[in-house]
């Protein structure tokens, strides 16, 4: 990666030179006031890299349109920008609220299919990414001499005689970094055992994604979800042009970790000369599922770890013994880095 100017500066050195540190790195919070995103709040940040980003406030703290140097890396769906306020919890309506973005948040005791227990019905990937997050702090400061830029806050999803689910989250980064650190607590606040889900639907899209993407990391065993992605299971790693009627694919890997107990998945685009990579630890996440939609519009690639390997809902994972369950008081911790590759020659 190019190095910026001030790469090799002190604290005091860059002070000498700017006004104030907004100048080369900050959080700034804004809001929406057009269309159904109106008064959605979000933070947008950056750090001097090229790197910029916007955190949306009132949807779980998820990770909205991502740009590296003027280049979006991130898929934004039809739907755009909108309000929770809009979210239609039943059967697939999760769809007329999915933005896209980098980040959306599945869970945090359902992800995948529209399921049914005991009456109780649950819709299409969860609700957490719906719910505004609260107890909300930004800080930017120095720190051993780093600028760091940090966003935390709390989402609760909780219900009368249900669950009582905490997501305690921080996004963090630095000045002149190209990494976004996610740092996830849930912890289960109830009295009672409760199930939970959780999925990281990670969406990347065009430029990053064409058919000159590369997938750069090894699995032990990948499993279609259908038909359509049994189809397509000799080349889960080749992208194409958008394709009029094509069929989404899904594939449940399992990662190959280094020694640490590191997964490290790497989307490449060596005519562009960009990549990303994204790292978490495959003892808390140890299933990764991959959407492949190359259809015209709906041209993505999702790359999403999860802490369960079924997409069939949370009463299918239940009957199959693969429910994840958290006991009063108890919590389950995730840290995943999303990294910009710069490979600073792009092919031409």
């Amino acid at each position: 990666m190019a190095a910026r100017y001030w790469d090799d500066w002190d604290q005091k050195e860059i002070l000498k030179h700017i006004g104030h540190m907004d100048q080369v790195a900050g959080i700034h919070a804004v809001q929406a006031s057009d269309g159904r995103a109106r008064g959605s709040r979000m933070f947008l940040v950056w750090t001097g890299s090229g790197l910029s980003f916007h955190v949306l406030t009132d949807r779980g703290l998820d990770i909205f349109d991502c740009r590296y140097r003027g280049v979006p890396l991130a898929w934004i769906s039809p739907v755009a920008g909108t309000h929770p306020a809009y979210y239609e919890p039943e059967g697939v309506g999760w769809l007329r609220g999915f933005q896209g973005g980098l980040l959306t948040t599945c869970g945090l005791d359902q992800f995948g299919a529209p399921s049914m227990e005991n009456d109780e019905v649950f819709g299409l990937h969860g609700r957490v990414s719906n719910l505004p997050a609260e107890q909300i702090q930004t800080s930017c400061h120095w720190r051993e001499g780093q600028y760091d830029l940090e966003i935390r806050g709390k989402v609760r999803q909780s219900r009368v005689f249900g669950e009582n689910l905490l997501l305690k989250r921080c996004i963090s980064t630095q000045m002149s970094s190209n990494r976004i650190r996610i740092i996830d607590e849930v912890v289960n606040e109830g009295f009672n055992a409760q199930p939970h889900m959780i999925l990281y639907h990670f969406n990347l899209g065009f430029p990053l994604v064409s058919p000159d993407t590369q997938l750069l990391f090894e699995v032990d065993e990948s499993v279609p979800r259908d038909p359509a992605a049994e189809a397509g299971l000799d080349s889960w790693w080749e992208l194409q042009s958008p394709t009029h009627g094509y069929q989404e694919q899904v594939f449940r890997h399992r990662p190959v970790a280094d020694d640490q107990g590191n997964v490290h998945l790497e989307v490449t685009n060596p005519r562009l000369g960009l990549g990303v990579k994204l790292t978490y630890k495959n003892e808390h996440l140890p299933y990764l599922f991959q959407w492949k939609m190359m259809s015209e519009g709906t041209y993505v690639l999702g790359m999403e770890p999860a802490n369960c390997g079924v997409l069939q809902g949370r009463a299918i994972a239940r009957e199959r013994g693969d429910l994840p369950m958290l006991e009063p008081g108890e919590s389950c911790h995730y840290e995943l880095t999303i990294e910009v590759v710069d490979t600073a020659e792009s092919v031409q």
